[in-house]
């Protein structure tokens, strides 16, 4: 551990980019415990920072635990896991303080683990409007664990399963050793259905790369850009480029001839992914009316967003992040990332068709053009 400050408050130790979070969801009995207890003793996960419900649930005896608190345990591995038994505001902003402070590693990564029966969009809202957070961490990504053996019939009976799954950015299939092949390859395609852009990796006894699961966002840490096309994925929806129409959607229709018996009664029955696209500079307070529109009337349907937008009298790409009610301040990018100047939008939605969002987004845009 390195020493506290002097009093003066001088040799504090302040990020220079924005601290990497990823978001660790499952329903319970997924594996995320498994998972972690991996995760915690592998060396690449060296200056991260790890926040779960209780230490006691993921066992830390054979990790080798090198220092410990109340609420604070440093691993051999450099890792650094923290208990927060009440408010994650300001459990995160006392682990920052702490770090600038050089009470503890130096991370720049925190992983947050979320209780089995949780709905991540909370802490991704919180990501984006509290104000110290906001400035001081960035969104790396969802990391969602489904169980391949009982993963369907979760599905089937949660919605709040579905919703992990839906908004994921890495998918994990645990259990497979012990799961059956054409279950297994159901329940993939099921998946894939329901969040075609968020690559399924299997993990058995919860081994995984880390590398398989981390640096999703929008921010390549290595390169210290923004990666647009790796976060937005939006070939992942697309099956007829070629077209050249106003206004188009790519939708991802739920329909297994295998399962049909229970499309009726399934939660994820009613969930959409696609992607639209726009041919046109968007007029940006037309733009904002629309999102404002949406929000207000579908708001709690409206799972996620993500969209890299062309806007009128703007030479840059602006990028857009919202979940539900909620949306990140737009980022402007310094170069756009292919010779495509056509704004993508790709939508995640509960009981809503592509084409409403098709038809109001031309309707809000047309024969305007207005600065940024």
């Amino acid at each position: 551990m390195s020493d506290a400050p002097n009093p003066q408050g001088e040799d504090l130790d302040i990020p220079e980019e924005p601290l990497a979070v990823s978001v660790l969801t499952g329903f319970l009995g997924s594996g995320k415990t498994t998972l972690l207890r991996h995760l915690l003793a592998d060396p690449a996960m060296e200056e991260t920072a790890v926040i779960v419900n209780e230490f006691g649930e993921i066992g830390l005896d054979h990790l080798l635990v090198e220092q410990a608190t109340e609420d604070t345990v440093l691993l051999n591995s450099g890792c650094l896991c923290c208990t927060v038994r009440g408010d994650l505001v300001a459990g995160m902003r006392d682990l920052f303080r702490r770090r600038v402070q050089r009470e503890v590693p130096p991370f720049k990564r925190l992983v947050i683990e979320t209780t089995g029966l949780a709905d991540p969009a909370p802490i991704l809202q919180t990501l984006m409007t509290d104000p110290l957070l906001s400035n001081r961490f960035r969104l790396d990504g969802v990391i969602t664990t489904v169980d391949a053996v009982n993963g369907s019939e979760t599905l089937d009976r949660q919605r709040e399963s579905v919703k992990q799954a839906a908004v994921a950015d890495r998918i994990l299939l645990t259990k497979r050793d012990i799961a059956d092949a054409e279950t297994c390859e159901a329940l993939e395609e099921r998946l894939q259905q329901l969040n075609p852009a968020a690559p399924i990796y299997p993990s058995v006894q919860g081994a995984v790369s880390p590398d398989l699961l981390f640096n999703a966002g929008l921010y390549d840490p290595e390169k210290k850009t923004a990666d647009v096309r790796a976060w937005l994925k939006a070939e992942a929806y697309d099956h007829d480029r070629g077209h050249h129409g106003h206004a188009h959607s790519h939708e991802h229709e739920h329909h297994h001839e295998h399962d049909h018996g229970h499309d009726v009664n399934r939660h994820d029955a009613s969930i959409r992914a696609f992607c639209l696209t726009y041919d046109k500079p968007l007029d940006w307070d037309r733009f904002n009316s629309w999102i404002e529109m949406l929000i207000t009337l579908y708001g709690a349907n409206i799972l996620r967003i993500k969209g890299l937008l062309n806007v009128a009298e703007v030479a840059q790409p602006i990028v857009i992040h919202g979940v539900q009610h909620v949306f990140h301040p737009p980022v402007r990018l310094e170069a756009w990332p292919d010779d495509s100047r056509d704004s993508r939008l790709v939508f995640i939605v509960r009981d809503l068709k592509p084409e409403m969002f098709e038809h109001t987004l031309k309707a809000f845009n047309e024969d305007s053009a207005a600065p940024l």
